[in-house]
């Protein structure tokens, strides 16, 4: 699983573009999330499909970046992100981003982007 850092400027229709692209494609969202006020506006998406993601956003002309994430599956109780967290800072990770997949069966399911991939698998495993 991938996050793409979608580029986009800030204006009306931006969303619909992004989204009618993977609509289009067949793609389903996992988790989405936007960024602006910056020196550029972004949207941060998770899909299903990682490859028809990246075809989508190509034949749309959208620009993007592509960063593998980590996930995690939590108890869904209060503290568990919190203890997670503590570990990835211990270990002197940082966490670029981060999102909820979705819940189910008392479980959660989180992914993050880290500035270090192994580091974080080893502190949280």
């Amino acid at each position: 699983m991938k996050e793409f850092k979608v580029f986009v400027q800030d204006k009306p229709g931006e969303l619909a573009r992004v989204t009618e692209a993977l609509a289009n494609q067949a793609v389903n969202i996992r988790a989405i999330a936007s960024e602006g006020g910056h020196e550029s506006t972004f949207l941060r998406v998770v899909t299903n499909d990682v490859a028809t993601t990246e075809k989508a956003f190509k034949l749309a002309g959208l620009k993007f970046e592509a960063n593998e994430i980590l996930t995690v599956e939590l108890m869904d109780r209060p503290g568990e992100l919190a203890k997670i967290a503590r570990r990835l800072a211990r270990a002197g990770v940082n966490v670029a981003s981060l999102y909820i997949l979705g819940s189910k069966n008392g479980k959660t399911e989180v992914a993050m982007v880290v500035n270090d991939m192994d580091k974080a698998k080893m502190a949280i495993h």
